[in-house]
């Protein structure tokens, strides 16, 4: 019997899983030399925070461009040759292997632009936070409190 959920990586990893190690590599070290630059630049912290709440990550990429190919093939298929309707077929087939395995056909072509994952982002964005000192300052920490000090971190982490 198939073991699915050692079969289908997890939700977080799964791109990550489906790229070479050599564009992982490539991105890591973009996201490290982000950081890098904005700890020897802290006034510039707030700005770099405010660009990756603007990123788009990989699921965002391809969410609008395979909207855009499917309501072409529709568009297409109406008014020119049905043989376009093709197009949102193999759009909605990629979109379930893409949510099931992480790849898709223009995953590795995205990946190679640089588009990170919402977890890589995420990543860059928490290192920031934690240079600017935001989780040193989180009032809650430490109380006698739990709910007061889950309430005060989620604050210092948004």
């Amino acid at each position: 019997m198939i073991n699915f959920r050692r079969a289908i990586p997890t939700t977080v990893d799964r791109v990550q899983k489906s790229t070479s190690d050599a564009i992982n590599e490539r991105i890591r070290l973009h996201t490290q030399q982000n950081v890098a630059k904005y700890a020897t630049h802290p006034a510039e912290i707030q700005k770099r925070l405010n660009e990756l709440d603007a990123e788009w990550d990989i699921e965002r990429t391809l969410e609008a461009n395979a909207a855009m190919i499917g309501l072409t093939g529709l568009v297409l298929g109406m008014k020119a040759n049905k043989k376009f309707f093709v197009l949102p077929i193999a759009v909605g087939a990629f979109l379930f292997q893409h949510a099931v395995q992480g790849w898709c056909p223009p995953v590795p072509l995205f990946r190679r632009l640089g588009i990170r994952t919402q977890k890589e982002i995420e990543n860059e964005r928490f290192a920031l936070k934690a240079i600017r000192g935001d989780f040193a300052r989180a009032p809650g920490f430490g109380q006698e409190n739990p709910e007061v000090t889950a309430i005060e971190t989620l604050k210092a982490v948004q």
